[in-house]
């Protein structure tokens, strides 16, 4: 469907057809029109899907650019996706002159403030920020006529429950509420149903959750074998623009000091840098200055960067939702994408998991010896020397190059040239990437869940110590190890533990 055929202003095509978009993604053709209606939406979308403009044109649409008072507030878990949001907000406005703020943690609060004296039409920002301006008085939010939750299984699993019902409740009762999510577990229904009105869920089908384009791949490989692998795939696969995932901030840390230290362009982002860093990394990374970017999930979540041909999942994620966003980085836009995901043995239970999830088997890849690595090397490295005899000046140069070539063989000046454009082998410059634990022991369950596998040492027989007792002596323990379970879960039935991770 055409954009000119959901009902938007004039001001707002123009803005699309701007940004070059012609016809409108399955998630904007669906939510577009109920959203301009007037209904409460749950939208089910990953990152890439074209979501933002499933609810910012609506929301442009609606606000009023005359009346200086916040009239939307869009809620994001993280500052990448929050500052991704108001860009394109602001691009998608500019015509309706509809100004736009975000504000997040990690940026300076005075700024923020003294800039929030004269109110946008629409603010975008994290849940901890927002509630430190609820708090501070700073922002007016009683006109706020939509609400908008973005990424909101995100927000649930980083602990964001409590400040978003803070937010909530001092916002106006008489509002449009929107609610995006690239998953739709039972808690997210039940959001919809404490702070929505009679929502329209616009689901997309589990089809639309991986793409036809992106090859999957999985290489089953010991922890400490990983690094000298991915890095053998690098040379040999030769990806343009590449992001790999670790399972924490140590864990990126270490892999783009390792990467850098083979020679590859690569640099990590994890919720402990500065704001300035991270978003210095990331428009690197974006005009492609960058050719590797290492990231956790969190630190990713949101990111619309085209052009990633490569994803590399170096640990697997504990939640199969994850592997869905990880993969939507690449294969965008009608473009082909690669994944290759490293398992270890005890983890491929995960693995069927998740294959379960996206319908689609990935297929094993074997590991590159040392000599395809080289090969695959040496092949880009030839690349590179094409590129640089086109664009170089070559005549500046003649009378030296002729002295190089009565001096030394051609055939040696070239291999010199080549070896000076090629990494050393793994093993020349070693690496150390400290083990993580592993992930619990489970298996899946025909729901598509993860489920532990029962304790060993409840298994008959299974205790050495208890083996060749007697079945009386075996259930008098078992009855008073659960008098114990009894005592302790009394003993704890009214704490509760909230984890947070501030923003």
């Amino acid at each position: 469907m055409k954009f000119d055929e959901l009902g938007l202003s004039e001001d707002l095509l123009k803005a699309v057809k701007r940004s070059g978009f012609e016809e409108a993604t399955p998630i904007q053709e669906a939510t577009i029109p109920l959203v301009l209606a007037g209904k409460d939406v749950i939208g089910q979308a990953q990152t890439g899907t074209g979501k933002t403009a499933a609810f910012g044109l609506p929301i442009l649409e609606h606000v009023d650019p005359k009346e200086h008072a916040i009239q939307a507030i869009i809620i994001s878990p993280t500052r990448e996706l929050a500052i991704q949001t108001q860009e394109e907000l602001y691009r998608l406005g500019k015509d309706k002159r509809a100004r736009v703020q975000v504000v997040y943690g990690g940026a300076d609060i005075r700024r923020q403030i003294k800039l929030l004296k004269n109110p946008p039409q629409i603010l975008v920002g994290t849940p901890g920020r927002l509630l430190d301006h609820i708090n501070r008085k700073t922002v007016d939010l009683s006109k706020v006529k939509m609400l908008v939750l973005d990424e909101a299984d995100e927000m649930l699993d980083m602990g964001f429950l409590d400040d978003i019902e803070k937010i909530i409740s001092n916002v106006p009762g008489q509002r449009q509420t929107l609610l995006f999510s690239a998953t739709m577990p039972k808690a997210i229904l039940r959001i919809g149903e404490k702070f929505m009105t009679e929502p329209e869920v616009v689901k997309i089908k589990a089809k639309e959750l991986t793409t036809d384009l992106v090859d999957q791949y999985f290489v089953k490989v010991r922890d400490y074998e990983k690094f000298d692998i991915m890095t053998r795939i690098l040379d040999v696969q030769a990806p343009e623009l590449t992001i790999v995932f670790g399972r924490t901030k140590r864990r990126v840390d270490e892999l783009s000091k390792g990467l850098e230290a083979r020679g590859y362009n690569a640099a990590g982002i994890h919720g402990d840098l500065s704001q300035q860093r991270r978003m210095s990394i990331l428009k690197r990374f974006k005009e492609g200055k960058l050719d590797i970017l290492v990231a956790t999930d969190v630190a990713a979540r949101g990111l619309d960067i085209s052009g990633v041909t490569h994803v590399y999942n170096y640990d697997i994620p504990q939640d199969p939702e994850s592997y869905v966003h990880r993969i939507g980085r690449t294969g965008r836009a009608g473009r082909h994408g690669v994944s290759v995901t490293f398992v270890t043995p005890n983890e491929m239970d995960y693995l069927r998991v998740i294959e379960r999830l996206t319908k689609k088997r990935m297929d094993p890849l074997r590991p590159p010896t040392e000599e395809e690595a080289f090969v695959g090397q040496v092949s880009s490295a030839l690349d590179d020397v094409k590129e640089l005899v086109a664009k170089t000046e070559t005549s500046k140069y003649e009378t030296q190059a002729k002295e190089l070539l009565a001096e030394y063989d051609d055939v040696d000046l070239v291999a010199a040239l080549l070896n000076n454009m090629t990494k050393d082998d793994a093993s020349s410059v070693p690496v150390k990437i400290t083990p993580e634990r592993p992930l619990p022991r489970r298996k899946s369950s025909s729901t598509g869940k993860y489920k532990r596998y029962g304790s060993r040492r409840n298994n008959k027989f299974n205790n050495k110590r208890d083996y060749g007792k007697s079945k009386s002596y075996r259930d008098n323990k078992k009855k008073r190890r659960n008098d114990s379970r009894e005592r302790f879960s009394k003993k704890n039935s009214e704490r509760s533990f909230t984890i947070r991770t501030k923003d």
